[in-house]
């Protein structure tokens, strides 16, 4: 039998012992199950998937705001901070759950309790594995430990290996999950219409989001502050480097958020699954990006925002050769994620419930904001023809008359769609103003309809003969009623379309309108307009209740005389 196969023995038996160790240790709670080197803190709602060696990784669920696969406005959230480093500026984006929680429309991200530990490794990889990838001279001396020092060891975030020893941990166990000879290994783990999820890292923004408290922070208006806890509180939430001084601690000793996560600030920076970009959707890609500070890190530099770059290959001045990254304080925290297409059914319900979705909700979302605008595209597609050009003729003289041709034609083009943009937010406003203007007029209607109604009933308690009449008034007010809505959909639609225009388009589109002669009716509902196009241009929201309510109080004691 080989060294590992070995080792692979004695850490099972060894497990028995040091989860007996542990537990007396460790107050056991009066119900529920007994803490484990894996799971030093069971509280209700983890989620247990089993790993070789009856070692296990514990898992907590996290719903994001909105219903169903592409949610709605509510699942706009801002991350980053204004006072943070230069990389951490304020953004807005969508979050969204990987998997549906329950029978309900909500859903949820799965997110480690936990940092990967050292033993949660070896476990999977096999403890030569794990000294070959470790850069830690400690970790040579774990196969000669014994007792409580080894159960510390092995309890301690997996750190000082690189980020393709962590991949290919995340390969290999979802390997050992779905060997098809153990279906029950997946019995507990979330699923897409009865398909599995599988391991992974987490995104920035699932980090970010679950760190900043989730939906019940939003709810509670703390979503933005720079820490879920005190800041004073930090050393009961972390490790960092006033308490910790650049040295690892077992996961599970510091308290938990409220989401019962353990460490997501301090001991071990986490990475993530996406490339590090200066403005984490934008910029130059660059190594991993690692999130969550980490021992050391100040106190005072923790925050939900700060986020760091892995050069995952990186150069070393002294030997003077690149490196494959094997930092001391970095580690990693697991996720479960699903593909976004699991099925030909479910694919179709997805496409069913976009068509709605981007009707409506799409051009309020980060996403929305210029994409539709295919004049906006083709000026941008233009613009980045001219270095091209200008390249050209530099590197071929002789060409320089007919690519100035064509550099000329680009121009005009271009001078014609500014043209067809400046008009077009101009048609757009002009149009939305319109429906303002008859919007407007339906409201005073029905305000007049509203006082013949009531007394037209007054009068039917007298007599029958007004009960025609009663009816005949109720269904023009219906008939209004539906004009009205007609009228708001098309007001709210321009806005959001008038919306992907960039500021100066929309101030053209304004300047012009207003310089023209207008009743007083137009001009108020220019002024309403206004307010709900700027609105709409902070919110990246179509409220079209909040809209006819301003065009109700506006118009309530209005007279065109």
């Amino acid at each position: 039998m080989n060294s590992d196969g070995l080792w692979r023995r004695r850490l099972a038996a060894m497990l028995l012992f040091l989860t007996a160790v542990l537990a007396a240790a460790m107050p056991a709670a009066s119900e529920g199950p007994a803490p484990t080197p894996y799971n030093p803190k069971p509280a209700e709602g983890d989620l247990v998937l089993p790993m070789p060696g009856d070692a296990e990784m514990v898992f907590r669920r996290v719903q994001v705001p909105g219903k169903g696969f592409w949610g709605d406005q509510s699942r706009i959230i801002q991350i980053g901070d204004a006072s943070g480093g230069i990389f951490e500026g304020l953004q807005r984006t969508q979050i969204s759950g990987s998997f549906p929680a329950g029978k309900s429309e909500a859903w949820e991200i799965v997110l480690a309790k936990y940092e990967l530990t050292r033993g949660q490794f070896a476990a999977v990889m096999g403890m030569d594995a794990l000294l070959a990838a470790s850069a830690d001279p400690e970790d040579q001396k774990l196969p000669t430990l014994q007792g409580r020092a080894q159960r510390d060891a092995l309890m301690k975030p997996l750190a000082y290996v690189s980020h393709g020893d962590v991949v290919e941990f995340i390969r290999r166990y979802n390997l050992w999950l779905f060997d098809p000879a153990h279906p029950e290994r997946v019995a507990d783990m979330p699923k897409v219409e009865a398909v599995p999820g599988f391991v992974r890292l987490p995104t920035e923004d699932e980090w970010e989001y679950c760190a900043r408290g989730g939906l019940e922070a939003m709810q509670a208006g703390t979503f933005d502050d720079r820490l879920p806890f005190a800041a004073a509180k930090a050393d009961e939430f972390a490790w960092h480097l006033g308490n910790a001084k650049h040295q690892l601690r077992p996961v599970g000793l510091r308290q938990p958020d409220a989401h019962g996560f353990h460490d997501l600030f301090g001991n071990a920076q986490e990475m993530t699954s996406g490339l590090f970009r200066p403005e984490v959707w934008q910029g130059k890609p660059g190594g991993v990006a690692v999130r969550g500070g980490s021992v050391s890190t100040p106190a005072a530099d923790l925050r939900s925002s700060l986020r760091a770059e892995l050069d995952v290959y990186g150069w070393n001045a002294d030997a003077k050769r690149v490196e494959e990254r094997k930092s001391f304080n970095t580690g990693a925290r697991l996720a479960i994620g699903a593909n976004v297409v699991v099925g030909t059914a479910q694919r179709g319900a997805i496409e069913k419930e976009y068509e709605a979705y981007k009707a409506d909700l799409r051009k309020t979302m980060p996403v929305g904001r210029t994409l539709d605008n295919l004049v906006s595209q083709a000026s941008v597609q233009i613009g980045a023809a001219d270095p091209i050009i200008e390249r050209l003729i530099r590197d071929n003289p002789a060409l320089k008359e007919p690519l100035a041709s064509v550099q000329s034609t680009l121009d005009k083009a271009r001078e014609r769609l500014e043209l067809a943009q400046r008009e077009s937010a101009r048609s757009l406003a002009q149009d939305a103003a319109r429906n303002g203007v008859n919007l407007s007029v339906y409201l005073s209607r029905l305000t007049r309809l509203t006082d013949t109604l009531k007394l037209a009933k007054e009068l039917a308690e007298t007599s029958t003969r007004y009960q025609e009449q009663v009816a005949a008034v109720e269904k023009s007010m219906g008939e209004l009623e539906t004009a009205l809505r007609e009228q708001l959909d098309g007001y709210k639609a321009k806005i959001g379309t008038l919306g992907d225009y960039e500021k100066g388009y929309i101030d053209f589109a304004f300047t012009e309108l207003e310089a023209k002669e207008m009743t007083k009716r137009e001009r108020l509902v220019m002024k309403l307009l206004k307010g709900h196009v700027q609105s709409f241009a902070e919110q990246r929201r179509a409220d079209s209740d909040l809209w006819l309510e301003d065009f109700r109080k506006g118009f309530a004691e209005f007279s065109d005389s």
